[in-house]
């Protein structure tokens, strides 16, 4: 989508308090920050109050769409945020219920004193980096909204290459009953996607997390009513109850001492357990590629999303496997990086 480039009219009918911005908080153990989390597809709503956030942004009942705009969005770039406009509109489309589009139609459209009251919590917890995916409790992924909050990692574009690889290894297979197996599947993201264009494959979703197939039970109920994946809780392949001809796999691959270094929107809200994988990041994967042996099909094949500096790291693994794969080759992405590690059996 573009921005639109015409500003409203100054002036801002805003009673804002500034003060040092705040992004600590405490984590559980598996780097959740405290707090009542919000159901997959809920509005969440969590209020802080200003004696906890000592940035206390108040919003006049009737100032106008516009001049919300205008605030917010100089409120969210002091913290040197690089989609403050973005990220206003967004967000406060999202409290009028409304579009992006709506929001330009209509400046001088007065917000409720409730409109204001959501809008300026939305935004106080933007300035502390909370990713605008939980803000709005979803996120869009191969044309699907997925409900998502802090128990899921946030789908990323770059996964949907793994959505194209599966449907084409699925098509290949034409005329014969077909196995996929998503492992670490998170919110369900992958594999409710490719159950609903694939229907004729038997797709199998496994994660560890329990917090996270909760929510990816939601989006399949939304998703899919009546079938999807079938979700299983457990370590890796653990779980699977038969080979699978195509095993997907977006595990986790920050080495720990990337971890420190990722945006706060990602290190400080985003669940630990599904980014951080050991000093090389490669546990996770390293533990997967041991597993498959009796796990994936005669002619099956293996599909896994890496960071692009492990690419030749993770084929040199694979092509070592005993039964060794027929082939074993990386994928770049749609923004050049080698992303993807193939193995066919």
């Amino acid at each position: 989508m573009f921005e639109r480039k015409e500003s409203p009219p100054e002036g801002d009918g805003l009673v804002p308090h500034l003060a040092a911005d705040r992004a600590d908080g405490r984590h559980d153990a598996e780097g959740r920050k405290e707090g009542r989390d919000v159901g997959a597809g809920a509005v969440p709503d969590l209020e802080v109050s200003p004696d906890e956030d000592p940035f206390n942004w108040i919003l006049t009942t009737g100032t106008t769409v516009g001049r919300a705009l205008i605030s917010a969005a100089q409120r969210l770039g002091e913290t040197n945020s690089e989609t403050e406009r973005l990220d206003s509109q967004v967000l406060l489309a999202h409290v009028l219920r409304q579009n992006r589009s709506w929001l330009f139609a209509h400046h001088e459209h007065e917000l409720s004193e409730e409109d204001c009251r959501r809008y300026a919590d939305l935004i106080r917890r933007r300035r502390r980096r909370e990713p605008v995916a939980y803000l709005l409790g979803r996120k869009e992924f191969y044309g699907l909204e997925f409900g998502v909050d802090r128990r899921v990692l946030i789908p990323r574009p770059e996964t949907e290459l793994l959505v194209d690889l599966v449907l084409a290894q699925i098509s290949d297979r034409a005329g014969r009953p077909v196995v996929v197996a998503d492992i670490g599947t998170g919110s369900g993201a992958i594999a409710i996607t490719v159950a609903m264009h694939a229907p004729e494959a038997k797709v199998y979703g496994l994660d560890i997390s329990r917090d996270a197939l909760d929510v990816a039970e939601v989006n399949k109920k939304r998703l899919i009513p009546d079938g999807g994946p079938e979700f299983l809780e457990g370590d890796l392949l653990s779980p699977l109850p038969e080979p699978a001809d195509v095993i997907v796999a977006n595990l986790p691959y920050i080495a720990d001492e990337e971890y420190s270094g990722l945006q706060s929107d990602v290190r400080d809200y985003e669940p630990r357990l599904a980014l951080k994988a050991g000093a090389e990041g490669l546990d996770l994967i390293e533990r997967l590629l041991e597993q498959l042996p009796n796990r994936v099909q005669d002619r099956g094949a293996v599909l896994l999303e890496i960071s692009p500096r492990q690419g030749e790291v993770v084929q040199r693994m694979a092509q070592e496997l005993r039964p060794k794969p027929s082939y074993v080759g990386l994928r770049r992405d749609y923004s050049g990086q080698v992303r993807m590690v193939t193995l066919e059996y």
